[in-house]
């Protein structure tokens, strides 16, 4: 969905620390005491703290060859992912009642897992649709196909969704957004860098394999015309950093208006096959469907058949039989370093977790979540929501009107802890013998649960990612935070670890997600989720202000050689990485261990905060993965996770006595200071 902000984590794959077992008595359970091992003394904190804390796991640490990095964040995590397995694997040899989560998870599974069909099968398939291809004749043909392929979760020209509307959040609309391409960016098909030139040339290769497999005699051809079209496209596209600012990629336009000026689109008559019954939708960014509209007319209906033939085979190519997986992961491997494809069980988790993850997650609940955990982090966003509103009446840049509307939509903010309170259901028919076809209906079925949310209320009980999800988020136009079950386990969160470790664990985590109601893109969002100016236009100077100055100093850290992080594109997570330290930090400080200076395992209480901060981040990737990694995603690479923020924290300088002239020490007039 839009515009959900999330702090995607997964917890650690190696061991991060040595943790002793707590005792259970009758009356009480003494903490388990978390030993940090493997810190470098001969890097100083102030000179890189992640690498102080990390360097001996990172140097020791592998990663393996199915993977594209280890450690925490957002890898695959082994232990999650085989809890996850035991229960598939469970359902999938059971008998259970036709209809039952279990019968629909457990058949889902095992016919993923029957490579044997689906290798017999080979194209066969998908060919109902490349015929279907084969009779376009004429633009309205082009968009009648593109429509219908929307509602089988198939998506190449034209990208759609249900949402509030950003301006009204009482109702749900429908949005529109710049899509068209195959690479992961629209400056992919520019750059000229070598690395950037080798995955072009492999998305090429990719593109001719898929049509080989389909019996095309020309490939190598085709896949250029096809990499052409997208091009073209591209150069329409809007870049990830223009399209944070919000107001710019709002857009509520009449369809009747849309018809008259993009009349090879044909608004009204897709709309009708979609089944949407609306007068007027959001075009995020209209400049992609003016394009669009343009190049329908110009480019050779021929050509078109060629693009839609590329996309739909690539839509499905992990559903079909091998040869077409492989062509997928050569693609992969170029683009992220990966050098092993994964084992058949760990990517059909994956994708039960992703297309039928509400039912998988009422069973990983009752297995493994500690209701307890959830009861206590509830405890933790309470807390940490009146800490940030200490903070807010405290900022000297802040006049007292904005103040107030602040905190009003501080406490307005709607949190969800473990699980959702209303589970989602999946009303489809699994077939144990039909993997392709299961995947398509459980895609039908997403597109009509979004569409039956057309012209309603939001449903407030809904969640946008699964329990058993190492994550969490903000979603700005509901103002709600998130926190899965999943993220509620070590090293994030440990019912028996001292308050040291859970504030710079999970603690962190929640200050970060609460500081993206207010950063550079939260901040424009009123309490109720609506695109609202509720600052004064000095106090919006001022954040603005503050903001460029993140945004200044993350450009100057390199990530490789020749890499540097992009501040405009890092600024929001950057922005939540620093508030959500600084909150975490003064919730801890109202804890007796945040009150004394009693040391555990020879750190102090503050330290030991810090040294939680820093292990949480534990991550070693593959080159290739980071690069892209860099260039598309709005997150920080882990360590300026740690670093960047840290080096803005007088706290952390004074826990360990930090001196001018290390290489991450700042003055105190260099330090920033938002939240």
């Amino acid at each position: 969905m839009k515009n959900l902000y999330y702090f995607p984590i997964l917890i650690c794959l190696l061991v991060c620390c040595k943790n002793e077992p707590s005792v259970k008595s009758d009356s009480q359970t003494v903490e388990r005491t978390v030993v940090f091992e493997g810190i470098t003394d001969s890097i100083k904190p102030g000179d890189n703290f992640f690498d102080h804390v990390n360097r001996t796991w990172f140097n020791e640490a592998v990663i393996a060859e199915d993977q594209v990095g280890v450690g925490s964040y957002r890898f695959l995590n082994i232990p999650q992912q085989e809890l996850l397995q035991n229960i598939l694997k469970e359902v999938s040899s059971g008998e259970y009642p036709k209809g039952s989560i279990e019968q629909q998870l457990g058949d889902f599974y095992a016919s993923g897992m029957d490579t044997l069909v689906i290798d017999q099968r080979g194209a066969t398939p998908i060919v109902p649709i490349l015929e279907r291809i084969e009779t376009i004749s004429n633009i309205p043909s082009i968009m009648d196909f593109v429509a219908t392929q929307i509602k089988s979760g198939d998506y190449s020209l034209i990208s759609a969704y249900v949402s509030p509307d950003e301006k009204n959040s009482a109702i749900n609309i429908l949005h529109f957004t710049q899509t068209g391409l195959g690479l992961p960016d629209r400056d992919y098909y520019f750059e000229e860098d070598p690395s950037v030139k080798k995955i072009q040339e492999a998305y090429k290769t990719y593109l001719k394999t898929l049509f080989e497999l389909v019996g095309d005699q020309n490939a190598s051809q085709q896949a250029n015309t096809v990499y052409d079209i997208e091009k073209r496209l591209a150069k329409s596209h809007k870049t990830r950093i223009e399209r944070r600012v919000v107001q710019e990629n709002y857009h509520k336009l009449s369809v009747a208006g849309l018809d008259k000026t993009q009349g090879n689109i044909g608004w009204t008559a897709m709309l009708v096959n979609l089944g949407a019954e609306v007068d007027s939708v959001d075009i995020g960014q209209p400049a992609y469907y003016e394009a669009l509209n343009m190049a329908l007319a110009s480019i050779p209906i021929e050509d078109w058949k060629l693009y839609l033939k590329a996309h739909s085979i690539k839509s499905h190519d992990n559903i079909l039989s091998t040869p077409f997986q492989n062509a997928a992961f050569e693609f992969t491997k170029v683009l992220s370093g990966q050098s092993e494809q994964q084992a058949r069980a760990k990517l059909m988790t994956r994708r039960v977790d992703q297309q039928i993850g509400f039912a998988l997650g009422q069973l990983y609940v009752k297995r493994y979540f500690n209701e307890d955990a959830k009861k206590r982090a509830l405890e933790l966003v309470n807390n940490f929501q009146k800490t940030l509103e200490k903070r807010i009446q405290q900022l000297d840049w802040m006049s007292d009107s904005t103040k107030v509307k602040a905190l009003d939509k501080l406490y307005a903010i709607n949190k969800k802890i473990g699980y959702p309170d209303v589970w989602r259901t999946y009303e489809v028919d699994i077939d144990r013998g039909k993997f392709f076809e299961n995947v398509v209906a459980l895609r039908q079925n997403e597109f009509q649960y979004e569409l039956s949310q057309l012209n309603k209320a939001p449903n407030r009980d809904e969640w946008h990612t699964t329990p058993s999800t190492v994550t969490a988020y903000y979603n700005p136009s509901l103002n709600e935070i998130v926190f899965p079950a999943g993220i509620l386990q070590s090293p994030y969160f440990d019912l028996y670890a001292d308050d040291a470790v859970n504030y710079g664990g999970i603690g962190m985590v929640i200050g970060h997600e609460f500081t993206h109601a207010f950063d550079d893109q939260g901040a424009q969002y009123d309490k109720n989720g609506n695109i609202s100016n509720w600052w004064t236009e000095d106090d919006y100077t001022q954040f603005k202000a503050k903001t460029q100055q993140i945004v200044e100093q993350y450009n100057k850290f390199t990530v490789l050689d020749s890499v540097y992080l992009k501040g405009a594109l890092t600024v929001g997570e950057n922005t939540a990485d620093n508030g959500g330290i600084a909150i975490a930090y003064d919730a801890f400080k109202l804890t007796e261990q945040g009150g004394n200076t009693t040391r555990i395992g020879g750190f102090t209480p503050d330290q030991r905060f810090f040294l939680s901060i820093a292990r949480i981040w534990r991550v070693k990737m593959r080159d290739e993965f980071l690069r892209n990694y860099v260039a598309t995603d709005p997150h920080s690479p882990p360590k300026w996770r740690v670093n960047g923020p840290l080096m803005n924290f007088t706290p952390f300088y004074e826990a360990f006595n930090l001196k001018e002239g290390e290489a991450n020490y700042k003055s105190e007039s260099e330090r920033i200071k938002i939240w």
